[in-house]
């Protein structure tokens, strides 16, 4: 049993009833989810069934989908890999093509070494090859177009890119289904 404990979260809703976030997806560990159901600082709004925790008094289930009291408002997204990557969506911006994280760069579109700056409006997602062959020369000079201009995303356009990426079969529990794809089309 304590493995499967150890590999449990809790999605956590914003007071609407929407995930705080999907860029990455908003997930406590357990043990700080069932503290702030302890202390009323959230609403628990579903439990794992199959699973408790004991003490020597009670037994208390574990939230598997929790609720902020009150509304979390997300002003700015952190200009992190992950979220430059997602903002991409994992696409290389010179070639188009799709890879995993593990096999993406960035690329600094004006180089730094003629002024550019790090940050949303300079920095592309990129595939190895197409980073090795612009190198250090501006776009005109290595002949390569972008794909698409960069630009400082908001959460909220984050979030939608986020939901059209597929999450891999597993990682989401079944509690946490209805609460993730309110806008996916019903079934006959």
């Amino acid at each position: 049993m304590r493995a499967n404990l150890d590999s449990l979260r809790t999605l956590v809703l914003n007071a609407d009833m929407q995930p705080l976030s999907w860029a990455p997806l908003s997930v406590w560990p357990w043990q700080n989810a069932l503290v702030a159901v302890l202390q009323d600082r959230v609403i628990q709004v579903k439990a794992y069934s199959d699973v408790k925790v004991r003490t020597s008094s009670d037994a208390y289930e574990i939230p598997s989908v929790i609720a902020l009291k009150g509304y979390r408002k997300r002003a700015t997204v952190a200009f992190t890999r992950y979220h430059l990557f997602l903002r991409d969506e994992f696409r290389c911006q010179y070639c188009g093509e799709q890879f995993p994280a593990r096999k993406l760069t960035f690329d600094h579109v004006v180089p730094r070494s003629r002024g550019g700056k790090s940050n949303w409006l300079n920095i592309v997602s990129c595939c190895s090859a197409d980073n090795i062959r612009k190198g250090n020369k501006t776009l005109k000079q290595a002949g390569m177009q972008l794909r698409r201009k960069p630009f400082e995303p908001s959460p909220f356009e984050l979030d939608a890119i986020a939901r059209r990426i597929p999450f891999i079969h597993g990682e989401l529990h079944n509690t946490w289904l209805d609460f993730l794809y309110w806008d996916a089309e019903l079934e006959n």
